[in-house]
């Protein structure tokens, strides 16, 4: 049931594998985790390697440590937060969850002109400044990687902007998740950031204060940016089930 684990990045090896087994439901909410000392043996690490993933667990309320020592797997449909994603968004073969990805960029998709518009309404002439400087490093970046880092920059002003709690602590999420896929982002997204007009159309609505005006234009660009992701994880699904099940993950690169 459970696999050696090799001697890099202990802690964190024995935490993706249990998280991943909690995930797929293999350990199902309910059931008690082996213990402590049990676990060390059967992965073949420390009991402190095996303490620290538990620990971890427990923050990302996928388990319960209860009175005794006893370990219980929780639902963590139910119990976890947003800060899950990421472990959500791979299988155990590293290959994507299509499900868990199209949930990401729809939440993306219903987010980011609400984001829009409380920065046009609380952000003023400050904010409107630093996302027209990115614009004009946009202009004269070369690289599309470039260019996707400042566009995500250009995000997080807006989300600073809005002066949103919920929405930096879901944008903090979103960007943890996009971190393993972020060359592919660039890829998928590469159309999408050469269209610096939407940008500093954004930019104008903040300094004006159109709220409505920020949101349209915000939703325009999240739409068509998020039919792009769309349509790669439509053949990335198609690609997936055509290809042998014990095949090399694809999940870092286009089919």
């Amino acid at each position: 049931m459970f696999q050696a684990i090799s001697k890099r990045s202990v802690s964190d090896e024995v935490f993706e594998q249990l998280c991943n087994r909690i995930v797929s439901r293999e350990l199902k909410a309910g059931e008690e985790l082996p213990s402590e000392r049990l676990l060390s043996e059967m992965l073949g690490v420390s009991r402190n390697a095996v303490r620290e993933a538990i620990k971890r667990l427990q923050q990302a309320r996928m388990v319960e440590v209860k009175h005794g020592g006893t370990t219980t797997v929780l639902d963590y449909r139910i119990e976890a937060g947003a800060d899950l994603l990421p472990s959500l968004l791979f299988d155990r073969q590293g290959r994507i969850q299509v499900d868990v990805a199209r949930s990401i960029v729809r939440m993306r998709q219903v987010l980011s002109p609400e984001i829009a518009g409380d920065a046009a309404v609380h952000g003023g002439p400050s904010t409107a400044d630093r996302l027209d400087a990115i614009v004009d490093a946009m202009v004269v970046a070369v690289a599309p990687a470039e260019l996707q880092r400042l566009a995500f920059e250009f995000w997080e002003v807006l989300v600073d902007g809005s002066g949103n709690i919920a929405y930096r602590l879901a944008f903090n999420s979103l960007r943890k998740t996009y971190e393993p896929i972020w060359d592919l982002l660039t890829k998928m997204l590469g159309r999408d950031l050469q269209k610096l007009g939407a940008f500093r159309k954004l930019a104008v609505m903040v300094r004006q204060g159109d709220r409505g005006g920020a949101m349209e234009c915000a939703r325009e660009y999240i739409d068509g940016s998020s039919n792009a992701i769309y349509q790669f994880l439509d053949l990335y699904e198609q690609h997936a089930q055509t290809a042998p099940k014990d095949g090399p993950p694809e999940s870092r690169r286009a089919p």
